[in-house]
């Protein structure tokens, strides 16, 4: 396992991002998906986030990313969110008829913590420290 670095820290943090497309319309095909991701990646510069893994499926995405400590995670996902669905929405007219109320992302996400251990090896691992 190789962690990340920074001057004052060593790190690890994956997250799994999912987004859905307000009321669950069927709107995201693979060119609309190849932008949102595009898009990702330029903001995510910004965030100190880089993107590991993306998929979609008609209504959602998948997204995997490494952060780091100093990233605001609310911040980014909401300014992502605020950005790719103005710029879709612009560059692919067709899309705003199949929306309701003109917004394309839900207002929730769901943003899990994934990393390579799980949380009973954790408990675990705290549970025994100390003890000889």
């Amino acid at each position: 396992m190789k962690l990340d670095s920074n001057n004052h820290s060593v790190f690890l943090m994956h997250y799994h991002l999912v987004l859905v497309v307000k009321d669950r319309r069927e709107v995201i095909d693979d060119m609309i998906s190849d932008y949102a991701k595009d898009k990702f990646v330029s903001l995510s510069e910004k965030y100190n986030i880089t993107l590991v893994e993306w998929n979609h499926d008609i209504d959602h995405v998948h997204i995997l990313f490494k952060a780091q400590p100093n990233s605001e995670l609310s911040k980014f996902i909401n300014a992502y969110k605020s950005a790719s669905s103005r710029l879709i929405k612009k560059d692919f007219p067709y899309v705003r008829k199949k929306l309701w109320k003109d917004m394309f992302w839900s207002r929730s996400f769901c943003l899990l913590t994934s990393g390579d251990s799980s949380i009973d090896v954790v408990k675990k691992y705290i549970e025994t420290q100390g003890i000889k």
